[in-house]
């Protein structure tokens, strides 16, 4: 149920002026009387029977507006007739919004009415942004990265490091992950219609896997400590070895957590029969370490619409994952958990202040 209330008196006004205004486009003025009918406290089953609608289309609606305002839920695709505006006015209006990120039509009609003298309906103003080329949509969030040109240099070297590696070598990439007891609804091919739903829990556990992958052997050792920390680091690097009696280095690339270079695993490095070479990602490169994509397969067998009653069922099928999944499977995904690396360059974005 949608309780009412939910419309600040700014939201209202400006979604009743759109219901009386004769301006506006007759579809985008039912939305916006189906939205304030919703804020009265009348249900989507009877809002659906006054439009002559169905009331998931009602919850749908409610749902854009609430996700995404009401600017989203006003857009409708069509771009519209002829501009009132000149071609000139339009080259100065596009110009105008280059340099800003307007979150509503508001601001933009109110420029528009002071700049050009034109009055422009809520809907109206949406096609004409239409027509000339702009959408509504969120911004992308960038993570903090390292400069392009460390990670160029990062995959330079592991291309290097690839093609002189020995026989006697190995390669493993190396980190923590922390799946949640958490359901995690993924999208999925359903009968249009339908309604499929999956059973959350309430729980807050987690399990520690601190883990590594082997991309030419699909070879995982991994530790299951209960603090991820330079004890755990040790113990995976010791097991990276103990897997590995026959290779004279074994290149391990990690992060740059603070446990991954701490004192306990100085002292571990400083073994005179140590075979460990740790090699340090970038910072802030996630996305140059394959084994987070392992961890995003783990989330589609184990995580995603799945329901555990209790969270010892789920550590139990966060286990099964790396004890039997991965050295049984691997070779389904494998082509998911790639070294095909990419450079994150945020020169490509328009970065908002």
């Amino acid at each position: 149920m949608i309780r009412p209330g939910f419309l600040s008196p700014a939201e209202r006004r400006e979604l009743e002026a759109c219901v009386h205004s004769q301006r506006e486009d007759h579809g985008i003025a039912r939305r916006a009387n189906a939205i304030l009918l919703l804020d009265d406290g009348e249900s989507c089953a009877q809002i659906a029977k006054f439009l002559y609608l169905d009331d998931d289309t009602i919850r749908g609606w409610h749902k854009t507006y609430r996700d995404a305002g009401w600017d989203a839920l006003a857009f409708d695709g069509w771009k519209g007739g002829q501009s009132r505006m000149t071609a000139d006015q339009e080259v100065g209006l596009c110009d105008w919004l280059q340099d800003r990120f307007c979150r509503s039509t508001v601001e933009i009609r109110n420029h528009i009415l002071q700049e050009f003298g034109l009055h422009y309906s809520h809907s109206g103003c949406i096609k004409l942004l239409a027509r000339l080329g702009f959408e509504y949509r969120k911004p992308k969030a960038l993570p903090r990265v390292a400069s392009a040109e460390k990670q160029v240099a990062f995959i330079a070297m592991y291309q290097r490091l690839l093609a002189e590696l020995g026989a006697d070598e190995a390669i493993y990439f190396a980190d923590a992950v922390h799946p949640e007891y958490q359901t995690k609804p993924a999208y999925g091919w359903v009968k249009a219609g339908s309604h499929p739903a999956v059973t959350t829990t309430a729980g807050r556990g987690r399990v520690n896997i601190h883990g590594a992958v082997n991309l030419e052997t699909f070879d995982a050792p991994f530790v299951e400590p209960t603090t991820v920390d330079g004890v755990s680091a040790v113990q995976l690097l010791a097991k990276i070895e103990e897997r590995n009696p026959d290779k004279r280095l074994i290149h391990v690339i990690w992060d740059n957590a603070a446990y991954h270079k701490g004192s306990d695993v100085r002292e571990f490095l400083a073994r005179p029969a140590c075979r460990i070479n740790l090699i340090q990602l970038p910072p802030y490169c996630p996305h140059l370490n394959p084994i987070e994509r392992l961890w995003a397969v783990m989330h589609q067998y184990v995580t995603h619409n799945r329901h555990y009653p209790s969270q010892k069922q789920f550590a139990t099928a966060i286990l099964k994952f790396f004890r039997e999944t991965i050295p049984n499977e691997w070779t389904s995904f494998r082509d998911q958990v790639s070294d095909n690396f990419r450079v994150i360059n945020h020169n490509k974005f328009r970065v908002l202040a």
